[in-house]
């Protein structure tokens, strides 16, 4: 592993990027060129089971069909929507309070709005609107398919990014390492970790996204791989963690500061980490299976002085996007990777771990969480971030 660091430029205040159309209203990023490639492959996946009718319930599928609308009012609660997609044409179910934001601010072009009584099943409406409309339904039957029976193949269809989408991510994703580098630039040992974490939250809000992970450890609660804030300072070392949603896409990213040097054990352990990442991104390439690559994310940890049960502590990742992880890669994950597919691996050690979300392009391993500000080193030819030392 060759490794070059290079220190971080004073940080500035980034300009937020707009999302929405002028002061007011807000506008989909749908695209209609997009919308029909994605019809169409949920079309040949009705085609492949023999049926007319398929029934998105879900909010990563309803947000990757819908391309990029919201479906939540709660980020606990289910969509507050389902959607129909028949031989005729895009069927959208919402509940009558619900139906007029949906309309103003969500409702692709083409896609018809149907509505459901507050205390209604829209599950149960969206699967009559084929019968009521005159479209498709399921030969023999008349029930659409369920989307948890079609889950690989709804999976494999949203792996490879459209242009539109890569671009949303790409601006979503470098917005979000820009907000890591501003805050925690401004951190202190007495700073707790509900003060961090609040902090990274408004910035996250204030660019239109919405904060589905916040995770910070101070020095006290290292151990810890998902720690979720408390009132305690960071101490002299600390880990922050945002999982981001815009338009649906998911970004992911992890950041280390320290306010002394560091020991000799914590900066050789951040080097093997990183060294592990860099297998796994080896191990990333058009064809690959899912599955061996999960064998070289075991394999890298022992290669690397971690242990060979290390992986047994933490997920490892997986392709993102649409959800956070697109699945959580395990032994049983068979999912072929594809260019332009995006990625989250978060390989992690004692008191170590790293994570950004890249994309495998044509060009290879593009990091899209990435702040030219914040302190790197070269790792295998690819910037990684270090720990930012203040």
């Amino acid at each position: 592993m060759s490794q070059t660091t290079t220190a971080a430029t004073p940080p500035s205040q980034l300009t937020e990027a707009t999302t929405f159309a002028g002061q007011g209203r807000r506008t989909p990023p749908a695209s209609t060129a997009d919308r029909a490639i994605k019809r169409r492959r949920v079309l040949d996946i009705l085609d492949a089971k023999g049926q007319d009718s398929l029934l998105l319930t879900t909010h990563t599928a309803l947000a990757w069909y819908l391309d990029g609308s919201r479906v939540h009012i709660s980020l606990a609660g289910d969509p507050i929507v389902a959607l129909l997609v028949d031989r005729d044409g895009d069927h959208l179910v919402t509940f009558n309070n619900e139906a007029g934001r949906i309309a103003a601010e969500e409702l692709p072009a083409g896609v018809a709005l149907h509505t459901a009584p507050w205390y209604g099943n829209l599950h149960e409406v969206a699967a009559a609107v084929g019968h009521s409309s005159g479209g498709g339904t399921d030969t023999g039957s008349g029930t659409p398919l369920a989307e948890a029976s079609v889950a690989t193949e709804l999976r494999a269809a949203r792996q490879q990014l459209l242009p539109g989408e890569s671009a949303r991510y790409a601006l979503l994703s470098a917005e979000l390492a820009g907000i890591m580098t501003d805050v925690l630039s401004t951190v202190r040992p007495d700073t707790t970790e509900f003060e961090l974490a609040s902090a990274l939250a408004a910035r996250v809000v204030g660019a239109g996204a919405e904060p589905l992970v916040l995770l910070c450890n101070g020095s006290s609660r290292s151990d810890f791989r998902h720690p979720l804030a408390t009132h305690a300072p960071l101490g002299r070392r600390a880990m922050a963690v945002v999982c981001a949603r815009r338009d649906g896409l998911v970004a992911n990213i992890t950041r280390w500061v320290r306010f002394d040097a560091g020991t000799p054990e914590e900066r050789d352990a951040e080097s093997r980490i990183a060294a592990v990442e860099a297998d796994i991104f080896d191990a990333t390439f058009p064809g690959a299976r899912l599955d061996r690559v999960f064998g070289e994310i075991k394999a890298a940890y022992a290669r690397h002085g971690f242990g060979a049960e290390q992986w047994e502590q933490h997920h490892q990742g997986g392709p993102a996007g649409y959800a956070g992880r697109d699945p959580r890669v395990t032994a049983a994950t068979t999912d072929t990777v594809v260019l332009n597919q995006p990625f989250t691996w978060n390989p992690s050690g004692p008191g170590v771990k790293v994570e950004d979300t890249v994309q495998l392009t044509e060009s290879g391993m593009k990091v899209l969480t990435v702040d030219d500000r914040w302190p790197a080193a070269t790792v295998n030819g690819l910037k990684r971030p270090v720990t930012l030392q203040l």
